[in-house]
């Protein structure tokens, strides 16, 4: 294409989820490309904010044309564009825009950091280079006398500006700067810190896998235990877990246990929450459960208080361990319930319930502002994938640890960090009313 080519006319802002698989097909392309350093996701969606206009590409090469035509067949019907600058190529793939820039390895550190952004921080951090005699740009910090480049990488800038590492998902406003200069930037929750994952459904209900399929996937993502939490009778889900049904998943679960020693499969449900706030399983059933997650899916058309009265008794339930999806957004569709989260977040730490994080790419739930809230207000978090296909147990949870990420948790402060013991005692200190 000519260089004059325009860009194609933007779309509507893309959720992260899907912002996701378009990274995966662009880098599983660039992996083809034998002259490639590095590849790293840009921009918003490295920063892992809920919403982005499109999804940025940073590649380490001396050779752009490569990467042009490793994109092309990406594009589908859609065009590849070129740029008069030529490390720049644009490109939609299934109505996804995508940009993907091509720097030489010697300045693409640089270029990342700027390139990720955002612009109130890079400018935060240029002020701060000025103040000490130097020159932040695309190409890396310099020294504003000779010229001679100092740092080039994103650790070696921050290092040289005196600041740690500052992690992409606080690199928004000024708040993270700020804390980097005291010193009090959060040991942030990290994928590896993940010990399970205690929300997922099966063919039980409205997952579209086996309970094994979802046992052997966990152990590929190195798991320590998982739960198995069917939607109740209730749930308008298109298949539900039947009171009938409860005694022979257990059975099956226990049975897996046997034959896959590597993970603890715990058998939980996701029960919800009815309209009075009491649950749709009895108590007598849910004392089986080796864990009970309770879900608001419905709100019946009623006011803010009311709702909050339904989660207040469900938490004060004994038997009631984690609350799901707290503000059950469909995101980017439906914006979440209305409530006094602030009341809600005291209620959950009084009580000893956990909240979630909801990695489904159609929740992200609690969002990072509310998880901020939450850990604030001494709640101990959940990130879970409810997932319903065993392939997505990873990418889910990635939605869910990043969400986290940009919430300041920590480590501490999300319950499946911890070992399956300690999951356990707090499940049990709840019910024997030791906990809150």
């Amino acid at each position: 294409m000519s260089d004059d080519r325009t860009s194609p006319p933007p779309t509507s802002r893309i959720p992260l989820g899907r912002a996701y698989d378009t990274l995966d097909r662009i880098q599983i392309a660039l992996q083809t490309i034998g002259d490639v350093g590095w590849t790293s996701p840009a921009g918003a969606v490295r920063r892992g904010v809920d919403l982005v206009d499109r999804v940025e590409v940073l590649v380490a090469t001396d050779h752009p044309e490569h990467v042009r035509e490793a994109m092309a067949p990406l594009a589908g019907d859609s065009q590849v564009y070129e740029h008069a600058a030529a490390d720049l190529v644009t490109l939609e793939i299934e109505r996804v825009p995508a940009t993907v820039r091509c720097i030489p390895a010697e300045r693409a550190g640089a270029e990342l950091l700027h390139a990720t952004g955002s612009s109130t921080h890079f400018a935060a951090l240029q002020a701060r280079a000025q103040e000490r005699g130097h020159v932040l740009d695309r190409s890396g910090l310099r020294s504003q006398d000779s010229g001679t480049r100092i740092a080039s990488s994103e650790e070696t800038i921050y290092a040289s500006l005196g600041l740690p590492f500052i992690p992409p998902e606080l690199r928004d406003g000024d708040e993270a700067l700020i804390a980097a200069e005291r010193g009090l930037l959060p040991r942030l929750v990290s994928a590896g810190d993940i010990r399970g994952d205690l929300h997922m459904h099966s063919l039980w209900s409205d997952g579209r896998d086996t309970i094994e399929a979802m046992v052997v996937s966990a152990i590929g993502l190195r798991y320590e235990y998982i739960a198995i939490t069917d939607h109740s009778p209730s749930s308008a889900a298109s298949r539900n877990l039947t009171i009938d049904g409860v005694a022979r998943q257990a059975e099956e679960i226990a049975n897996l246990g046997a034959t896959y020693p590597q993970v603890a499969v715990l058998h939980g449900c996701e029960v919800d929450i009815l309209e009075d706030g009491s649950l749709d399983f009895p108590d007598v059933l849910l004392e089986r459960f080796d864990i009970v997650l309770a879900s608001l899916h419905e709100s019946h058309g009623q006011d803010p208080l009311t709702l909050l009265r339904r989660y207040e008794r469900a938490m004060r339930h004994p038997l009631v361990s984690l609350i799901t999806h707290p503000t059950n957004r469909l995101f980017p569709y439906r914006p979440g319930y209305d409530l006094d989260y602030d009341r809600l977040f005291q209620l959950a730490a009084e009580t000893g319930t956990i909240l979630e994080i909801d990695g489904s790419p159609s929740h992200i739930d609690l969002d990072a502002p509310l998880a901020k809230r939450a850990v604030r207000a001494g709640v101990t978090l959940s990130i879970d994938s409810d997932c319903h296909v065993a392939a997505r147990l990873g990418r889910q949870m990635h939605l869910g640890v990043v969400t986290a990420r940009r919430g300041w948790v920590e480590t501490g402060q999300v319950l499946n960090t911890r070992p399956l013991a300690q999951v356990r005692a707090r499940i049990a200190a709840k019910r024997t009313g030791k906990s809150g």
